[in-house]
Protein backbone atom coordinates (compact mmCIF):
# COMPACT_ATOMS: atom_id res chain seq x y z
CA UNK A 1 0.00 0.00 0.00
CA UNK A 2 1.29 3.60 -1.01
CA UNK A 3 1.64 6.07 1.57
CA UNK A 4 -1.17 7.96 0.25
CA UNK A 5 -3.65 4.87 -0.09
CA UNK A 6 -2.44 4.72 3.60
CA UNK A 7 -3.49 8.15 4.45
CA UNK A 8 -6.90 7.77 2.41
CA UNK A 9 -7.36 4.74 4.37
CA UNK A 10 -6.80 6.59 7.49
CA UNK A 11 -9.00 9.67 6.76
CA UNK A 12 -11.89 6.90 6.18
CA UNK A 13 -11.57 4.72 8.82
CA UNK A 14 -14.40 5.38 11.22
CA UNK A 15 -13.87 6.60 15.45
CA UNK A 16 -14.71 3.38 17.36
CA UNK A 17 -14.24 2.80 20.78
CA UNK A 18 -15.15 -0.33 22.33
CA UNK A 19 -14.37 -1.03 26.19
CA UNK A 20 -15.84 -4.23 26.49
CA UNK A 21 -15.48 -7.54 24.01
CA UNK A 22 -19.31 -7.86 24.92
CA UNK A 23 -19.50 -4.52 22.88
CA UNK A 24 -16.95 -5.82 20.04
CA UNK A 25 -19.60 -8.70 19.93
CA UNK A 26 -21.89 -6.24 19.31
CA UNK A 27 -20.88 -4.17 16.85
CA UNK A 28 -20.00 -7.57 14.76
CA UNK A 29 -22.67 -8.92 14.48
CA UNK A 30 -23.91 -5.16 14.08
CA UNK A 31 -22.19 -4.91 10.96
CA UNK A 32 -23.49 -8.88 9.83
CA UNK A 33 -26.56 -7.62 10.23
CA UNK A 34 -26.45 -4.21 8.30
CA UNK A 35 -23.68 -5.40 5.33
CA UNK A 36 -20.56 -3.31 5.83
CA UNK A 37 -17.88 -1.55 3.49
CA UNK A 38 -14.62 -2.90 3.92
CA UNK A 39 -11.81 0.30 4.15
CA UNK A 40 -8.83 -1.83 4.95
CA UNK A 41 -7.24 -5.04 4.24
CA UNK A 42 -9.76 -7.37 6.21
CA UNK A 43 -13.16 -8.17 6.19
CA UNK A 44 -15.66 -8.81 8.96
CA UNK A 45 -14.89 -12.94 9.12
CA UNK A 46 -11.23 -12.20 9.02
CA UNK A 47 -11.03 -9.57 11.62
CA UNK A 48 -13.34 -11.97 14.22
CA UNK A 49 -10.95 -15.04 13.25
CA UNK A 50 -7.52 -12.25 13.69
CA UNK A 51 -9.05 -10.98 17.45
CA UNK A 52 -10.26 -14.65 18.13
CA UNK A 53 -6.60 -16.11 17.86
CA UNK A 54 -5.07 -13.58 19.97
CA UNK A 55 -7.68 -14.22 22.67
CA UNK A 56 -6.96 -17.75 22.65
CA UNK A 57 -3.64 -17.31 23.15
CA UNK A 58 -3.70 -15.15 25.96
CA UNK A 59 -6.33 -17.87 26.96
CA UNK A 60 -3.93 -21.16 26.25
CA UNK A 61 -0.58 -19.26 25.68
CA UNK A 62 2.04 -17.67 23.03
CA UNK A 63 4.56 -19.56 21.37
CA UNK A 64 8.06 -19.44 23.17
CA UNK A 65 9.39 -17.50 19.77
CA UNK A 66 7.05 -14.55 20.51
CA UNK A 67 7.93 -14.18 24.31
CA UNK A 68 11.80 -14.71 23.19
CA UNK A 69 11.21 -11.63 20.94
CA UNK A 70 9.09 -9.39 22.87
CA UNK A 71 10.32 -9.93 26.38
CA UNK A 72 13.50 -6.89 25.70
CA UNK A 73 10.76 -4.88 24.47
CA UNK A 74 8.03 -4.95 27.51
CA UNK A 75 8.87 -2.08 29.55
CA UNK A 76 8.87 0.22 26.25
CA UNK A 77 5.86 -1.37 25.06
CA UNK A 78 3.98 -1.43 27.86
CA UNK A 79 4.54 1.90 28.58
CA UNK A 80 4.56 3.89 25.80
CA UNK A 81 2.76 1.58 23.24
CA UNK A 82 -0.15 -0.16 25.51
CA UNK A 83 -1.21 3.13 26.23
CA UNK A 84 -1.86 4.33 23.26
CA UNK A 85 -4.14 1.28 21.94
CA UNK A 86 -6.13 1.50 25.32
CA UNK A 87 -6.97 4.60 24.26
CA UNK A 88 -7.62 4.03 20.56
CA UNK A 89 -4.58 5.40 18.84
CA UNK A 90 -3.32 2.09 17.92
CA UNK A 91 -0.88 2.55 14.61
CA UNK A 92 -2.16 1.24 11.54
CA UNK A 93 -0.19 -1.26 8.69
CA UNK A 94 1.96 -3.08 11.82
CA UNK A 95 2.74 -6.24 10.61
CA UNK A 96 1.44 -9.39 12.68
CA UNK A 97 2.86 -13.25 13.03
CA UNK A 98 1.80 -15.14 10.43
CA UNK A 99 -0.24 -17.37 13.23
CA UNK A 100 -2.16 -14.54 13.60
CA UNK A 101 -2.75 -13.56 9.96
CA UNK A 102 -6.53 -15.29 8.85
CA UNK A 103 -7.36 -16.18 5.30
CA UNK A 104 -9.23 -14.43 2.47
CA UNK A 105 -11.54 -17.09 2.37
CA UNK A 106 -13.76 -17.15 5.68
CA UNK A 107 -17.37 -16.79 6.03
CA UNK A 108 -18.35 -13.46 8.12
CA UNK A 109 -21.54 -15.03 9.80
CA UNK A 110 -19.25 -18.77 10.69
CA UNK A 111 -16.78 -16.62 11.90
CA UNK A 112 -18.71 -14.20 14.13
CA UNK A 113 -20.49 -16.94 15.88
CA UNK A 114 -16.72 -18.80 16.48
CA UNK A 115 -16.04 -14.96 18.02
CA UNK A 116 -18.98 -15.00 20.06
CA UNK A 117 -18.06 -18.68 21.51
CA UNK A 118 -14.17 -17.73 22.15
CA UNK A 119 -15.59 -14.08 24.25
CA UNK A 120 -17.97 -16.76 26.20
CA UNK A 121 -15.25 -18.10 26.97
CA UNK A 122 -12.91 -15.79 27.79
CA UNK A 123 -15.46 -14.36 30.15
CA UNK A 124 -15.80 -17.86 31.47
CA UNK A 125 -12.38 -18.34 32.16
CA UNK A 126 -10.92 -18.60 35.78
CA UNK A 127 -7.41 -18.97 35.70
CA UNK A 128 -4.19 -16.22 35.32
CA UNK A 129 -4.13 -15.17 31.48
CA UNK A 130 -0.15 -15.87 29.81
CA UNK A 131 1.61 -13.11 29.56
CA UNK A 132 1.74 -11.26 26.90
CA UNK A 133 5.00 -11.52 24.74
CA UNK A 134 4.93 -7.30 24.69
CA UNK A 135 3.30 -5.97 27.04
CA UNK A 136 4.02 -8.57 29.75
CA UNK A 137 1.33 -9.98 32.71
CA UNK A 138 -2.07 -8.50 32.42
CA UNK A 139 -5.23 -9.62 34.83
CA UNK A 140 -8.55 -10.89 33.26
CA UNK A 141 -10.01 -7.56 33.06
CA UNK A 142 -6.91 -5.42 32.05
CA UNK A 143 -6.55 -8.68 29.08
CA UNK A 144 -10.31 -7.48 28.34
CA UNK A 145 -10.00 -4.06 27.60
CA UNK A 146 -6.49 -4.70 25.56
CA UNK A 147 -8.53 -7.63 23.65
CA UNK A 148 -11.43 -4.83 23.08
CA UNK A 149 -9.16 -1.98 22.15
CA UNK A 150 -7.65 -4.05 19.34
CA UNK A 151 -10.86 -5.11 18.56
CA UNK A 152 -12.38 -1.58 17.93
CA UNK A 153 -8.70 -0.94 16.33
CA UNK A 154 -9.84 -3.45 13.34
CA UNK A 155 -13.27 -3.11 13.29
CA UNK A 156 -13.24 0.69 12.65
CA UNK A 157 -11.94 -0.33 9.16
CA UNK A 158 -15.17 -1.41 8.45
CA UNK A 159 -18.32 1.29 8.20
CA UNK A 160 -21.88 -0.18 8.17
CA UNK A 161 -23.96 -0.61 4.96
CA UNK A 162 -26.83 1.51 6.05
CA UNK A 163 -25.66 4.80 7.23
CA UNK A 164 -28.29 5.74 9.50
CA UNK A 165 -27.15 2.40 11.41
CA UNK A 166 -23.34 4.00 11.79
CA UNK A 167 -24.62 6.90 12.85
CA UNK A 168 -23.41 9.51 9.52
CA UNK A 169 -27.62 10.11 8.03
CA UNK A 170 -29.74 13.20 9.12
Amino acid sequence: MTASNQRKNNRSRRELKLDHLDDCLRECRRLLQTGYERRGNWSLAQICAHVRLTIEASLDGYPSWMTTIGYPLRPLLRRFMLPRLLAGNSPSGVKTAGMFVPPADLDDAAEVDKFARCVERFRGHSREPHAHPGFGKMNLQEFGAFHAAHAAHHLSFLAAADLEADGQAS
